[in-house]
């Protein structure tokens, strides 16, 4: 085998490894890498994280990045397969797509097909699961996503595997692209109902440095993002104007206002809602308030306008804020004016908290330590003459944090607010939502089995 053609220590090729949960992602790096080195199973912690490996294959070294999972939800899926597109083009030197044969095409999977149509880097189509020559037919249907030959592999068994990496290798420019700086600017989505000062404030924010970043075609949107300095940082704030399908709804202009902040939302890490303290707190804003929740994503509330009103007003609204957004008590808040700028740069320091929060992981002796007491003094309520007994606790995730409960039992919903409302006073998630699940094990019943 030949020596190394780039040096190890300077840039090397990137090869994106791309693909929806369970496809054999993992397991197809692992085969690159010629060692287990990539997680091939579920594993708290590493859901939204992009790593990066060494490999070397016929004297060539190369990066390649386990972009892995998304979000085990169906909503939002496409667009987080999406986004993981979109970073493989602005990064990679080549693009693996990875579909599972024995499932055939997937709406996510076409989703990620729309965005690397247009790529300018070179994408290789991989029918994953392929273990005989029945399976090829299979694989042979995946023409339909537009990208060329399906590549059909085993990465389990390792079939083709060794001819896929040729591909791969003949596909790597000499030289490895410009690499986007690594992290870069914080993505912030702004978002609100329509006139409630978004222009407004983006202008306030861009008006003394604006850098406008290429958009990425062949989305449902094309964002134009906005560089802006703000409290001595950089901040990404996502812009989704270029959305350019319509929908043939009743409520179409609505429904197209929902998907421009859901594409937003989806592309950014924190989101500032933006309410109008001069206007009564409306569905509308509960709905934008829910989208980012459900997204998972850091919230900043921004009442802009504030400077506009009296006292009578303020009284009312601070009445409002409390009963309307009792569910979000969580929220960073920051009162604003965005046509003086009066109250803008105290944005950043929310923004910070909020994302701070977002990335906190409390570890595991402290938060089971901390459980332990609080049962002691406040047991869950029995159903059915049982009580439930809670074993152990563990934080699954961040960005958001998500903890998972082992129970003897179900925990009611008022318990679940309950443990919530109390991690929340003991290690802060000021401005992110957090996620309470539990996992019912009877342990009577495993000493059974045993």
């Amino acid at each position: 085998m030949s020596t190394t053609d780039t040096d190890p220590t300077g840039p090397l090729p990137v090869v994106a490894i791309v693909g929806r949960p369970n496809v054999g992602k993992s397991t197809l790096v692992n085969r690159f890498l010629g060692r287990r080195a990539a997680v091939v199973q579920d594993v708290p912690g590493v859901t939204r994280d992009r790593i990066a490996y060494q490999a070397l294959w016929n004297g060539r070294s190369f990066t390649v990045v386990d972009t892995g999972g998304w979000e085990p939800k169906a909503t939002g899926m496409a667009a987080s397969i999406a986004r993981q597109a979109e970073y493989a083009m602005q990064t990679a030197d080549v693009i693996v797509l990875v579909v599972d044969a024995s499932v055939g095409a997937t709406e996510t999977d076409l989703a990620a097909a729309r965005v690397l149509r247009r790529s300018d880097r070179p994408v290789i189509l991989v029918a994953n699961k392929v273990d005989d020559e029945r399976g090829e037919a299979g694989a042979a249907e995946l023409w339909s996503l537009g990208l060329g030959e399906p590549y059909a592999v085993s990465a389990l068994h390792g079939r083709a595997s060794g001819d896929l990496l040729d591909i791969v290798l003949d596909a790597l420019p000499e030289a490895p692209r410009e690499q986007e700086e690594v992290g870069g600017p914080r993505r912030v989505a702004l978002v609100g109902r329509p006139n409630v000062g978004k222009s407004s404030l983006i202008n306030r924010l861009a008006k003394e440095e604006r850098s406008v970043v290429d958009s990425v075609a062949g989305t449902t949107v094309d964002p134009v993002d906005s560089i802006v300095t703000l409290g001595g940082e950089e901040w990404r704030f996502v812009d989704t104007a270029g959305l350019r399908r319509r929908v043939n709804t009743a409520s179409g202009t609505e429904y197209y206002a929902s998907l421009r902040t859901e594409a937003a939302i989806e592309a950014a890490e924190v989101a500032v809602v933006l309410l109008a303290a001069d206007e009564v707190i409306s569905e509308q804003d509960q709905r934008v308030i829910t989208q980012v929740i459900e997204a998972g994503r850091a919230l900043v509330l921004a009442i802009n306008k504030w400077d506009t009103l009296d006292e009578d007003r303020r009284t009312q609204l601070e009445k409002e804020i409390e009963r309307d957004l009792a569910r979000v008590q969580w929220a960073s808040r920051v009162n604003i004016s965005a046509l003086s700028g009066r109250g803008v740069n105290k944005l950043a320091d929310h923004l910070r908290a909020a994302l701070a929060s977002w990335e906190t992981r409390v570890p595991t002796a402290e938060l089971n330590n901390f459980i332990r007491e609080l049962v002691m003094a406040t047991p869950p309520p029995a159903r059915g003459g049982r009580a439930p007994k809670i074993k152990y606790v563990t934080q699954a995730d961040i960005r958001p944090p998500r903890f998972v409960v082992f129970s003897t039992g179900f925990l009611e919903a008022g318990y679940r607010r309950f443990l919530e409302r109390k991690l929340r006073e003991r290690f802060g998630f000021h401005g992110t939502p957090i996620d309470i699940s539990v996992k019912v094990r009877d342990s009577k019943a495993r000493d059974r089995k045993g």
